[in-house]
């Protein structure tokens, strides 16, 4: 229970990646964290690109990233859904300037560029964002995980294990 005490986010929107998801929010539990599944609305259902739901326990609006220890952002094609919303990309940018830990696999790179975080930083993807997180100013890498200080990235669900692993070592420390 390396986590017992520490609170977390997980953003939803529809078309999430299933995995990218579920398997942070379970593996937080798991170590004790208490995660609250935020979307851009309270109470409402979103579904996976395989129609899995999840239910948003919390609007992006009425949660303050000081009351929280991180957040964690899936993939999927959420990520092009959540940038829309200011307060979502509010959330993200509070969270990073505060220094709690920012998490995001595969195409959530695009919550990151669009809440303008990412310029001087180091960072991965999924490939196909690549020029979206360049071009937003960060240096990319091809690997399972990046940690730069409190950011943390990674590329695809077969990433997940290193991915969850260097949250808890952040969230640990």
């Amino acid at each position: 229970m390396k986590l017992r005490g520490r609170k977390l986010i997980i953003l939803a929107e529809d078309l999430y990646q299933d995995l990218e998801l579920w398997y942070p929010l379970l593996r937080m539990r798991e170590e004790g964290a208490q995660v609250t599944v935020v979307g851009t609305e309270i109470g409402v259902t979103y579904k996976s690109k395989t129609g899995y739901p999840v239910i948003s326990e919390a609007a992006s609006r009425d949660v303050k990233a000081r009351d929280y220890d991180g957040v964690i952002i899936p993939g999927g094609y959420a990520p092009d859904f959540m940038r829309r919303h200011e307060a979502t990309l509010k959330l993200v940018r509070d969270a990073f300037a505060q220094g709690s830990v920012v998490a995001a696999i595969c195409h959530a790179g695009w919550m990151l560029a669009s809440a303008g975080i990412l310029k001087g930083r180091r960072v991965t993807g999924v490939a196909a964002i690549r020029d979206d997180l360049v071009n937003a100013g960060a240096t990319y890498e091809d690997a399972e995980v990046v940690v730069d200080g409190r950011l943390i990235t990674s590329r695809k669900p077969d990433d997940l294990p290193a991915f969850c692993r260097e949250i808890i070592r952040a969230l640990s420390q």
